[in-house]
């Protein structure tokens, strides 16, 4: 919202360039704008959302926001523009769609052209908590929650001479009431994520939700450190009180955020991650956790920060009259979200960075029910279910899902960011699991009993002791049965866990109609993995289900 022309001064205005950076915006071809508003602190984006009527304050302070047409990512809205320096590298395809030059250069001059005259706010900061990784980026927005946004999720810098020298290497501008015209610009709806490496710099144009500012810094780093030999990873990780790392790869919906904030164990990141010589650090300075149904008995760290100042909960129904939370309406999207810092979670480590994972867990949501609830994988094995990446996709976390989980293959368990080949990636990790003799798990946090509609989730307190067993080492010695389709080794018994739920035939009323749907699934992972067939050497192709 613009008071220009009344001349009406927002809550920040006298203190909006306090924390400027000597790096202006007329280095980005930004000029002739209304008012900048540099780095504001929690407190002031509040106020400017609030004046700008961008949201509501709920029950103990969060900051309550309405994301619009969007209540997801739109990935087929992503486009990466293809040029000299970077179309070798890149894995053109469904995911990176490829954009001219010459249509991002007229995108972006309209842009500059629409902002001016406008209020414009400014995060700088990095992603990266590893200092020998780390990217400092701006993040310029339309919005103050958007500010809010990528304060709560990137790492901050609070000192005045560093924001005073920082310059950033990536800007990505964020402005929801700017449109794509697809038939002049190229774009296929007036949504647009448009990623140009040359000039660094990603325009987000038609969407107001948060999400596509994370997943752009995301989808930077996935390009540029694996060039430097950092394996970069859409998981979660924590560490034990004896230094021992687990990565959680997941999909949204898997559990990522979930399983990793553990009591027992100090939290590290809740969604991307990289893996360098030196150890595992995270990437940003914050979490992104998904909020609908969250229960205060099986998540209280999570639950907690609904309750904070300084949370902003996306799309999230509240009583306008009492700001009471209704965590269990999906009335505007199943979907909902809230963005907090880091260190809301009490046993967040402050480094954000640990040492080398000692376990690797890869969730899957199995819809057909037919999945073990864990299971024991080879260097190969992991390797191949990295790549396919299989997991049901939950409603609300893309645009166009519908209620029921759709059987989906998202290689790296991320395919919308990864920019570069799949087995680019794999060949990183597969090289990090050896060097190191990291243990591989494959946990199914998905149905059992019967696909969806007609078993039941996984109960998360099951997966919780699996998990715990498996951490601990409890699982080393036990007796194992091998799967007789995907060759992966299943626990015959597990501390905490009836030995039934270990078996998911056994929960299955039509034994018949479990093999076939175990058939069908096996037959699902072999074609979908002759995508990859020819860029992957013969031992991790063999690694898959047989017929």
């Amino acid at each position: 919202m613009n008071s220009n022309y009344l001349d009406i001064k927002s809550p920040a205005h006298a203190v909006a360039k306090d924390r400027a950076s000597d790096f202006g915006l007329k280095h980005h071809g930004l000029t002739n704008l209304h008012m900048v508003y540099w780095n504001l602190v929690e407190p002031a984006l509040y106020e400017e959302a609030m004046f700008r009527r961008e949201g509501n304050i709920s029950h103990l302070g969060p900051l309550v926001v309405n994301t619009g047409k969007h209540t997801a990512r739109a990935a087929n809205d992503k486009f990466v523009v293809q040029e000299a320096t970077t179309t070798d590298k890149i894995w053109w395809g469904q995911y990176n769609r490829p954009f001219s030059p010459e249509k991002f250069s007229a995108v972006y001059a309209r842009l500059q052209a629409f902002l001016q005259d406008r209020d414009l706010f400014v995060q700088d900061c990095y992603v990266g908590a590893d200092p020998n990784y780390q990217l400092p980026i701006r993040v310029i927005t339309e919005y103050a929650w958007h500010s809010l946004f990528a304060r709560n999720m990137f790492i901050r810098i609070d000192a005045l001479d560093q924001l005073k020298r920082h310059v950033p290497e990536f800007t990505i501008i964020a402005v929801p009431s700017f449109q794509g015209v697809p038939s002049i610009d190229g774009t296929l709806t007036p949504t647009f994520i448009l990623l140009n490496f040359e000039q660094k710099l990603v325009i987000i144009g038609g969407s107001g939700y948060g999400g596509e500012i994370k997943k752009s810094a995301f989808t930077i780093l996935n390009y540029l450190l694996p060039l430097q030999g950092v394996m970069t990873m859409h998981c979660s990780a924590n560490v034990g009180k004896a230094g021992d790392v687990a990565l959680f790869f997941g999909l949204s919906g898997t559990g990522k955020t979930t399983l990793s904030a553990d009591p027992r164990r100090h939290l590290i990141g809740d969604d991307e991650a990289g893996w360098s010589d030196e150890g595992v650090f995270n990437f940003e300075g914050g979490c992104y956790a998904k909020v609908i149904n969250l229960s205060a008995t099986a998540e209280p760290e999570i639950f907690a920060c609904t309750r904070r100042f300084g949370t902003i909960l996306e799309n999230v129904i509240y009583d306008p009259i009492t700001r009471h939370l209704d965590l269990d309406d999906d009335e505007r999207t199943e979907n909902t979200r809230a963005s907090y810092p880091l260190d809301f979670i009490e046993n967040a480590l402050p480094e954000k960075r640990a040492g080398h994972p000692k376990n690797i867990i890869m969730l899957t949501c199995d819809a057909s029910g037919v999945l073990p609830p864990i299971a024991r994988l080879t260097p190969d094995q992991a390797l191949y279910h990295f790549i396919s990446g299989y997991t049901a996709k939950v409603s609300g976390t893309e645009i166009d899902l519908g209620k029921e989980p759709e059987i989906t293959f998202s290689a790296c368990f991320g395919a919308p960011f990864m920019v570069h080949h799949p087995y680019f990636y794999a060949d990183l990790l597969k090289r990090k699991i050896i060097r190191h003799d990291v243990k591989c798990w494959l946990v199914n946090t998905g149905w059992t009993g019967g696909p969806y509609g007609v078993g039941k989730r996984i109960s998360i307190r099951y997966t919780r002791a699996m998990l715990e067993a498996a951490l601990t080492g409890q699982l080393d010695n036990v007796e194992y049965r091998e799967d007789k389709l995907f060759g992966f080794k299943v626990p015959l018994t597990c501390p905490d866990v009836p030995a039934e739920a270990l078996y998911p035939e056994s929960s299955w009323p039509d034994k018949a109609a479990y093999a076939n749907r175990y058939k069908q699934l096996s037959a699902l992972y072999i074609e979908n993995f002759k995508k990859y067939k020819d860029g992957c050497p013969e031992e991790i192709v063999a690694a898959g289900p047989k017929r």
